[in-house]
């Protein structure tokens, strides 16, 4: 029997553990222990996991930054695919960025992760064009500050 609650601190190292164990899934330094539980604690109550048979097989990890909702590290353990467990988890995760009142959600798709782009496609979600991503380390930013005083 398979059930999907919110995700906890506590389902850290379960979790990393399904995470490296997922191709397509890439992992930073904002997936610390530390990174996630700031992550949770910033949109409590959007973020979930699937359990079956007392462990973690699926997670989805939801939020929003007041006007676009994002979806990150919804992964589904490669031997319990084929269940609905990803479109149960996604569905899960958008109905409560709705209730905060957020209208759009996207997720970001590494461009040769072709199962995730045909999850997506099958669900529902639409490709976008016309955008580029840039991505800059804040700590940078910082340690400029920090140098010129």
């Amino acid at each position: 029997m398979r059930r999907l609650r919110a995700m906890e601190e506590d389902d850290y190292d379960a979790m990393i553990e399904l995470w490296r164990g997922v191709d397509g899934l890439e992992l930073s330094g904002a997936d610390s222990r530390e990174g996630i539980a700031k992550y949770l604690a910033r949109n409590p109550g959007m973020s979930f996991v699937a359990e079956a048979e007392g462990r973690i097989v699926g997670t989805v990890l939801g939020g929003h930054d007041g006007r676009r909702g994002f979806i990150n590290h919804l992964a589904v353990d490669p031997a319990c695919r084929g269940q609905r467990i990803g479109a149960e988890l996604t569905e899960r995760c958008l109905g409560a960025i709705a209730a905060d009142g957020i209208g759009k959600c996207h997720i970001f798709v590494k461009s040769d992760n072709e199962i995730g782009k045909g999850f997506w496609a099958r669900t529902g979600w639409s490709k976008r064009s016309g955008f580029d991503v840039f991505s800059r380390d804040a700590a940078v930013l910082e340690l400029k500050r920090e140098e010129a005083r």
